[in-house]
């Protein structure tokens, strides 16, 4: 595959059909590409509501009313919906649930290799969190490298997809609760 082709051949859908449904082992792939998208340090700020259900993206919809209703039949007609949620903080227990993951997937050669991976990464974060104070800022960025990994991704399995801001974020938050 020629990545710069799947680049050329991308666009953004203006309407999708609902009734083309993603193969089960489209949809495992669509969550693998959220899962292993680049971050700065690996900090991995992020998770991620998948709505395919018509329930799931009912719920979704919401957040397209009022002065969003044009995106509203691209939320309830796609087949999946991914909701990209940063962080509302990165703390130190993020930070160590982090390095004991990739721990846990052999990232590491010894314990020496695991401290200064987290040193470093805690390095960054306290520049964000306690030097620079725009943590939430730098954790929106890390969301959107995974957009962009998961939107050339998708192009790549030759699947249409497109990036919606035009909904109402409060919305979004009271609907899942996405603040607590």
């Amino acid at each position: 595959m020629d990545i710069v082709s799947v680049a050329l051949k991308r666009y953004s859908t203006k309407a999708f059909d609902a009734t083309k449904k993603l193969t089960a082992e489209q949809a495992e792939n669509l969550k693998t590409l959220l899962q292993y998208s680049p971050s700065s340090t690996n900090s991995q700020p992020w998770h991620f509501i998948v709505a395919s259900s018509d329930e799931g993206k009912a719920r979704v919809a919401k957040a397209a009313s009022g002065t969003y209703v044009f995106n509203e039949r691209k939320i309830l007609d796609a087949s999946h919906v991914v909701v990209f949620c940063a962080k509302t903080a990165m703390d130190d227990a993020w930070l160590e649930r982090v390095v004991n993951q990739e721990e846990a997937d052999g990232r590491f050669a010894n314990a020496d290799a695991k401290a200064a991976n987290h040193k470093g990464r805690t390095f960054f974060a306290d520049m964000h969190r306690k030097e620079l104070h725009d943590d939430a800022q730098w954790m929106a960025k890390q969301v959107y490298l995974n957009v962009g990994n998961f939107l050339l991704g998708v192009a790549a399995m030759g699947l249409d997809a497109v990036p919606i801001e035009g909904v109402d974020f409060a919305i979004l938050d009271a609907e899942f609760d996405l603040k607590a």
